[in-house]
């Protein structure tokens, strides 16, 4: 099971915050948080609230993109100072498939793709990027991650079991559950530690936001 978190990447790579100020002139970009000497971009928020479009089939808050972005770059500053390996090419090519798949079809993901305004580039890009994050907090934190017998037995009775019923279907004994609902509980408490330690680094660092200078 992957983690939703919320790593949906944007480009890091950045250009100049705004457009020269003269009269009539439209403003391109501008700087919409700082994290430390990093910023983030209204154009930032733009194309992760089209990848979530792309995926959901709507956005979240601008705000909410913005936390989404500060915990990004965040952990990404993390990421990098440890030397966390880039995914392999042949993970990403699993990623977008998974991506792909999870439409109807793929005629239905190529309009909606075009509907959002991404092209393959942009989506394969922003994959990459959140599963660099994705793997980090994963080899970070999965070791520390506490599953017991009870908590298994609890997650079996209070969802799998509900679940199954609600479809209709005979639900899969405990032992054949196993392994998904330990996955399930470690990346669950994976999620745990990483938004306390995000807490924890909001805390330490430089975080500025600007949303209302940057929104549309």
């Amino acid at each position: 099971m992957r983690r939703r978190f919320i790593f949906v990447i944007c480009s890091l790579f950045l250009v100049p915050a705004t457009a020269s100020p003269m009269a009539g002139q439209e403003v391109v970009d501008r700087i919409v948080a700082r994290v430390e000497n990093d910023i983030i971009l209204l154009s930032d928020v733009r194309e992760l609230e089209e990848y979530q479009e792309l995926v959901n089939g709507k956005s979240e808050s601008e705000s909410a993109i913005v936390d989404r972005l500060i915990d990004q770059r965040i952990v990404r500053s993390e990421a990098e100072l440890s030397r966390f390996p880039e995914p392999k090419s042949e993970e990403i090519d699993r990623e977008v498939a998974r991506v792909v798949k999870s439409f109807a079809s793929v005629e239905e993901y190529e309009a909606r793709k075009k509907q959002s305004g991404l092209n393959d580039a942009e989506v394969r890009r922003i994959v990459t990027a959140q599963l660099y994050l994705n793997n980090y907090l994963d080899s970070r934190f999965r070791p520390s991650a506490q599953i017991d017998e009870k908590a298994v037995e609890e997650f079996y009775q209070n969802a799998v079991v509900p679940r199954a019923k609600a479809r209709g279907q005979e639900p899969p004994t405990l032992d054949a559950s196993r392994d998904f609902i330990q996955e399930a509980l470690v990346q669950s408490d994976i999620d745990e530690q990483a938004a306390r330690w995000l807490k924890e680094s909001r805390d330490r660092l430089h975080v500025q936001k600007f949303l209302e200078q940057g929104a549309r």
